[in-house]
C-alpha cells in the first residue's frame, strides 16, 4: 500500500484527490500548506508527493528543493500554470512530473503509477561506474575523480542513463522520454542546454569529455 502525501492548499481538491487514492488502495496524509507538508514528510514513510505550486507558509519549491537534498522520493506537481518555463523551474528543483489542472484523477494515477515503478527500479546502496565517475543511485549523487559533483535530479538522471548504457548513442528524445517521461512533442534545446551544464560541473574534475555528441543523432560516453 503506497504512501502518498497530498500538498494543496484547495481543501476541496486535496479531498476529492485523497478520497480517489484510497479506493485505489493508497494511504493518505493531507497537508494545506508547505509548513505542514514538510512536517509530514519528515515524519517519514511517504513514498511519493502530489504538490501544489503557490503554497501557503514554505513554498512549493523550497519544499522540493529540502525533499531532494536527501531522498530520491518521487514528487509529482500539481499547477494551473502551462507556461514551460514553470515547468523546467520545477525539473531542475528536482520534480519527476508536472501535471496541468483541471486534470482527470485517472489520468494523475497512471502517472503516478509510472513514478512508483520507477523509484522501485533502483535498488537501495546501488551504484553505477563509469571510469572516474561513481554514481550512487540511492542518494543520487556522483563522485568524479573523487569529487563530489552539485547535479540537478535530471542532470543525474541523464547521466545515469548513459552510464546504464555506456556503448549505446542516446537520440535526444530518447534521453527526453526516459528522464522526464513524457513524450517527445518538438525538438527544443532541453537536452542540449542540460548535456552543457553537465559538461560544466564536470570540468573541474577532467572529466567533462566524458559525454560526446554524436551529431545529428544524440549523445553517447566515450569509449
Amino acid at each position: 500500500m503506497p504512501h502518498i502525501l497530498i500538498v494543496e492548499d484547495d481543501a476541496d481538491i486535496n479531498n476529492a484527490t485523497a478520497a480517489y487514492l484510497r479506493r485505489r488502495g493508497c494511504r493518505c496524509s493531507q497537508a494545506f500548506s508547505g509548513t505542514e507538508g514538510r512536517l509530514l514528510w519528515q515524519a517519514g514513510g511517504v513514498d511519493l508527493l502530489l504538490v501544489d505550486l503557490m503554497l501557503p507558509g514554505l513554498s512549493d519549491g523550497e519544499l522540493i528543493a529540502e525533499i531532494r537534498s536527501s531522498s530520491r522520493t518521487p514528487v509529482i506537481v500539481l499547477s494551473a500554470k502551462t507556461e514551460l518555463s514553470d515547468k523546467m523551474e520545477l525539473f531542475g528543483l528536482g520534480a519527476d512530473d508536472y501535471l496541468t489542472k483541471p486534470y482527470q484523477l485517472e489520468e494523475l494515477w497512471a502517472r503516478i503509477l509510472v513514478q512508483l515503478r520507477h523509484a522501485s527500479a533502483a535498488p537501495v546502496g546501488a551504484q553505477l561506474r563509469y571510469r572516474d565517475w561513481a554514481l550512487d543511485l540511492d542518494a543520487m549523487t556522483l563522485t568524479a575523480a573523487g569529487q563530489p559533483v552539485n547535479l540537478t535530479a535530471h542532470e543525474f538522471r541523464i547521466v545515469e542513463l548513459l552510464v546504464s548504457r555506456p556503448k549505446r548513442v542516446f537520440t535526444k528524445q530518447q534521453i527526453y522520454e526516459a528522464v522526464w517521461q513524457e513524450q517527445y512533442a518538438v525538438e527544443d534545446k532541453t537536452i542540449t542546454v542540460h548535456v552543457s551544464n553537465i559538461r560544466a560541473k564536470l570540468r573541474p574534475s577532467g572529466t567533462d569529455r566524458y559525454i560526446q555528441t554524436v551529431w545529428g543523432i544524440g549523445f553517447k560516453l566515450a569509449e
